[in-house]
């Protein structure tokens, strides 16, 4: 029997599907202050400067079992702008803290392809979600929404393995 009739999946030219199932997803943290409460409003003259920044983690969740937790935690900081160029940043205007995770099963994926799965894969499944609750509690916080950009989630993995196994000088 020719290969293409074992396996339909080539036959149409498809990429095999991801050995992957989305379980459930939900707000695991979220988080929004405003320190300096209503006086910000009053004082705000210019846009805040904003800061952003974006952690993956995944844990197995059960031993001996390919279920897993994805968390992709979000940290939104907002200050008022220096009063002058080069000057300290203000007070902090808003944070916005938000982990959202999702539990996956990973069917009999290879295993040098869980790590990226699971830290790449995975996030970019739920990260429209993260973005729409970021933009929907700054927005309903009080000021503008906060848009967050598409992220490289195989950038954020790649510099995460370059910061645990980092490449000794002197070395080829």
């Amino acid at each position: 029997m020719s290969e293409t009739a074992q396996n339909p999946a080539n036959d149409s030219g498809n990429p095999p599907a991801l050995p992957l199932s989305v379980n459930l997803q939900y707000t695991k943290d979220l988080s929004f202050e405003v320190p300096a409460g209503a006086s910000i409003f009053a004082t705000l003259r210019s846009a805040p400067q904003i800061s952003v920044n974006i952690d993956v983690q995944a844990n197995r969740l059960e031993e001996e079992q390919p279920v897993f937790e994805v968390a992709l935690a979000i940290r939104a900081e907002a200050t008022e702008a220096p009063e002058t160029e080069g000057g300290p940043a203000g007070r902090t205007v808003f944070i916005a803290e938000l982990t959202y995770a999702a539990i996956v099963t990973l069917g009999d994926a290879p295993a040098e392809l869980v790590e990226p799965i699971l830290l790449v894969e995975v996030p970019r499944l739920i990260f429209p979600y993260v973005r729409s609750i970021i933009s929907d509690v700054t927005r309903d916080g009080g000021f503008p929404p906060i848009v967050l950009q598409p992220i490289d989630f195989v950038a954020l993995w790649q510099a995460k393995r370059a910061q645990q196994f980092p490449e000794t000088a002197g070395n080829a």
